[in-house]
């Protein structure tokens, strides 16, 4: 029996898998790729790439330059400005509410992974997996305040610049050598969150990415 959804299921997959390679550095910003590359990459049919590719225009991750193949966005200075300003835009809103929503217990796991993070860094050396750790609790206590509004539409747009936030990231001020300042900034979020002032609150995120605008602009 004939399977509609399958396409569906092939072009979702064909995304999830462009986008791991591309977070793991196997296409790097600015190369040029072509479709039949991208199957053997990806390990999808070549109808499915072929569908891919408009969504990845649409969301500023390639574009197909005629004669040469599909560009894998380049990081410049104009990316990383419109991507942290749409952050500031949507996780100031969001931080203003989240601290009204936010239970105790999920403030107080936050502050203690953040805290634990923080001490262990400031007891030894960082290490690679320190490193690793500390990033991933960095990107969750962001995501965590986005999702916690519950709206879908806000939360895939999230994630489709946190993709290039990553870019940027790994382009511009990787985490290494800078957990301690980065859990000491996340920790006064956590702080302005806990007066449950939504001013206090967007003040605070707005410094801290403000912080790291500044960090990718400068290098």
């Amino acid at each position: 029996m004939d399977d509609g959804n399958e396409p569906v299921r092939l072009r979702e997959k064909a995304y999830v898998s462009f986008t791991e390679h591309l977070l793991a550095r196997d296409i790097n910003p600015g190369q040029f790729v072509s479709q039949r590359q991208l199957v053997a990459m990806t390990g999808m049919p070549l109808g499915a790439i072929r569908e891919l590719v408009p969504r990845l225009e649409a969301e500023g991750l390639v574009k197909t330059i005629p004669q040469r193949g599909i560009q894998i966005a380049h990081i410049d200075l104009n990316l990383i400005r419109e991507a942290f300003q749409f952050r500031l835009f949507m996780e100031k809103e969001a931080v203003g509410l989240f601290c009204l929503s936010a239970t105790d217990e999920l403030l107080a796991r936050l502050r203690k992974e953040h805290e634990d993070t923080l001490e262990e860094a400031l007891q030894s050396r960082e290490t690679p997996e320190l490193e690793l750790r500390a990033q991933t609790i960095d990107w969750n206590l962001h995501e965590t305040i986005i999702d916690s509004l519950g709206n879908g539409i806000i939360a895939r747009a999230y994630r489709i610049n946190a993709i290039k936030m990553r870019l940027i990231n790994q382009e511009r001020f990787r985490i290494t050598g800078r957990v301690v300042p980065v859990m000491r900034e996340h920790l006064a979020i956590l702080t302005a969150i806990e007066t449950r002032d939504p001013q206090t609150a967007m003040d605070a995120i707005a410094v801290h990415i403000n912080n790291a605008r500044n960090l990718a602009l400068k290098l």
